[in-house]
């Protein structure tokens, strides 16, 4: 995510025409006589798989909106991925339980391709969904957007229905997403090996590049506050926040981004939810803007959750720096992408890669919520 001021980083190195070349070639192996037309690659949203828009023209003359989401290539190095690894049948498989046991709406799938061979990486492919997203560049709590115009009572509206939208994911049959997170027989608890993960993946992301102080002092304060209880165990959708959601008015019409699914207690959702939003805003405050101070407040989110899941969340403290940290992580990977590309230069201070880094401070000392 860039800041507001900033132009947008790139996201990816690969010509559209090409693979507007290769999809033809590959729908016209399973869907004889059908076509690509109008093909584009939206700049609003969106920072690791490559998300592709166009129309799927049929042999009868009829047309079917259509989108691809496909994942980085391993084989290009210039195209240096957020993440050291993009399963896109376990996001596939995420999505057809949703389908299958809630009802959370999500596109509908079309095909899966894990042959890396005839569009360059695995794919899938979704119906398109009509409807409005809340966008990151510039984000949804600046000035001039759908959502920051919008009346309070439909901004009201809409979070009510997201946080309920995030209940129902957590319905899902946890027995039937085991392949998320199999069980290694070591005794961790899911919480436990998510937060290993993460650890893994931050150690990744630093190696080669300078560690971060701010980061590390994070996961110390993690262990610190760690949960005496965990709770239940759900389908974590990973990325959970509005800007993964596709609305019509303001009502969920379209769960997206499956790409950090995994297992955990509800709550890992719901701080990443409330802290997502916490982290455009305070963005936009910085800039100068008022944002969306009464929106997806924390306290409300909790209460509403409560109600829609039955399950009052409890350790929203260790849960929304959790999130905080993951977020830290992602941008600190980010800015080192943007330093790859050019587009930026090492600061002295690794820290100053993390956009949020104030706000992660506080958390880490316990004073942000205050």
């Amino acid at each position: 995510m860039a800041t507001p001021s900033a132009p947008r980083p790139r996201t990816s190195t690969r010509d559209p025409e090409q693979l507007r070349v290769r999809l033809a070639a590959w729908i016209d192996g399973w869907l004889p006589g059908a076509s690509v037309t109008d093909l584009t690659v939206p700049q609003s949203n969106g920072m690791s798989s490559d998300t592709v828009l166009f129309d799927l023209r049929h042999a009868d003359g009829s047309v079917q909106p259509c989108v691809l989401r496909r994942a980085p290539d391993p084989a290009d190095p210039a195209g240096f991925t957020v993440f050291p690894g993009y399963d896109m049948e376990r996001q596939y498989r995420c999505m057809e339980l949703v389908a299958a046991h809630t009802k959370a709406p999500v596109p509908r799938l079309l095909r899966l391709e894990t042959d890396p061979e005839p569009l360059g990486t695995a794919a899938i492919l979704m119906e398109r969904v009509d409807g409005r997203v809340p966008p990151d560049v510039m984000p949804y709590t600046y000035s001039g957007n759908w959502l920051h115009e919008a009346t309070d009572a439909e901004r009201a509206e809409l979070e009510h229905a997201s946080v309920a939208l995030l209940a129902e994911l957590h319905t899902v049959p946890v027995a039937e997403a085991a392949f998320l997170q199999p069980d290694q027989g070591d005794g961790r608890s899911t919480l436990r090996r998510h937060v290993d993960a993460q650890r893994a993946y931050y150690a990744w992301v630093v190696d080669g590049n300078p560690a971060s102080p701010l980061i590390e002092r994070a996961f110390a304060r993690l262990e610190q506050l760690w949960p005496s209880e965990e709770g239940e165990t759900v389908l974590s959708w990973g990325d959970a926040r509005i800007g993964n959601v596709i609305y019509q008015g303001f009502t969920p019409a379209a769960v997206l981004d499956w790409e950090m699914a995994d297992l955990g207690p509800r709550e890992l959702d719901l701080g990443w939810f409330v802290f997502l939003h916490r982290f455009f805003q305070d963005l936009t405050v910085a800039f100068g803007q008022p944002g969306l101070p009464g929106f997806l407040d924390r306290d409300r989110v909790t209460a509403q959750y409560a109600e829609a899941s039955g399950h009052t969340p409890t350790d929203l403290e260790f849960y929304t720096l959790y999130a905080a940290l993951r977020h830290a992580v992602v941008m600190l990977r980010i800015g080192h992408r943007q330093i790859h590309f050019g587009e930026a230069q090492l600061p002295e201070e690794p820290d100053r890669l993390i956009l949020h880094r104030d706000a992660l401070a506080a958390m880490v000392e316990g004073r942000y919520w205050s």
